[in-house]
């Protein structure tokens, strides 16, 4: 049971036909779990002309073959409501492609080339250009997890009573869930002398993850998240490669020395982010309609 219940006026729409195709399958998927809107439904049903012509086909049938009434009684439901899949399935579909895409190996080429660059090919520097690229992957993994570009059933999911930002939030959290603990492992095993910390980015990333949600409000979150992470990389990667000499990973921990270390710095980012959940939270309408077409 849920506690979201169909109108009288869907209810209505679904029995005549005249409810688009998105928002009956929204309904189908409501009916399977609650059985007072499907009571509703059968009863909208019934009193159409195709229910009135049902029931006079079950009486015919009854009249036909009265030793068999059990199986002709069940013939005018108009609806056959399966039964809830297996949570494993739900959860999956629900966690997107964070979590059953290409997006999880990508991760993990990230992690894992930064070790194996640091040990294995002895290359300095490595940690501080895996700071300046870890805050942009949760931004990409939303980017990569929501929308009919990476879902083929989006426009199912985005008509359920679950989607809007529900939807959303539940597939952020499992690109953080993912992104966070593997790219801090990996910044703990890089070892660096002179760039932040390795959970320096972690503020950072989460700051830039709810402002490409607060602006995907607006815009979409396709765009969104290309301002925000685009807008990161500028920020940290321009005054680098502006500077004239001087040793390059240097320059880029200096940089990032500047735009994470200290409570300065990790104050901002924490006031950043606060700013973009109460934005994202007062948007909350706008994301019942977003990647909708």
């Amino acid at each position: 049971m849920t506690g979201w219940h169909a109108s009288d006026d869907l209810v209505t729409r679904y029995g005549d036909g005249s409810l688009p195709e998105p928002d009956a399958w929204s309904l189908e998927k409501h009916l399977e779990t609650c059985g007072r809107c499907a009571t509703r439904v059968s009863r909208a049903v019934r009193e159409t002309a195709a229910g009135v012509a049902l029931a006079q086909v079950r009486e015919a049938v009854l009249e036909a073959a009265p030793t068999l009434p059990t199986t002709a009684q069940r013939l005018p439901r108009p609806l056959a409501l399966p039964s809830p899949g297996p949570r494993l399935a739900h959860l999956l579909w629900a966690a997107g492609p964070a979590v059953r895409g290409a997006w999880l190996p990508a991760v993990l080429l990230v992690a894992f080339g930064a070790v194996a660059l640091a040990y294995g090919a002895d290359i300095t520097g490595v940690r501080p250009l895996l700071l300046a690229v870890a805050p942009v992957v949760p931004v990409a993994g939303v980017a990569l997890s929501y929308g009919a570009h990476a879902d083929p059933l989006h426009e199912i999911a985005a008509s359920t009573p679950s989607a809007g930002l529900r939807l959303v939030l539940t597939r952020t959290a499992a690109v953080l869930a993912v992104s966070v603990p593997l790219l801090t492992l990996a910044g703990l095993l890089v070892p660096s002398s002179d760039a932040p910390g390795a959970a320096a980015w972690l503020l950072p990333g989460l700051a830039l993850t709810l402002a490409s949600l607060a602006l995907a409000g607006y815009v979409g979150v396709r765009t969104a998240t290309a301002v925000t992470g685009g807008g990161w990389l500028c920020a940290v990667l321009t005054p680098v490669l502006a500077a004239p000499g001087g040793h390059l990973p240097a320059r880029l921990a200096e940089q990032l020395q500047y735009c994470l270390d200290g409570a300065p710095a990790q104050g901002g980012w924490a006031a950043a982010a606060v700013l973009s959940a109460v934005l994202l939270a007062a948007r909350r309408p706008a994301y019942d309609h977003l990647e909708r077409r």
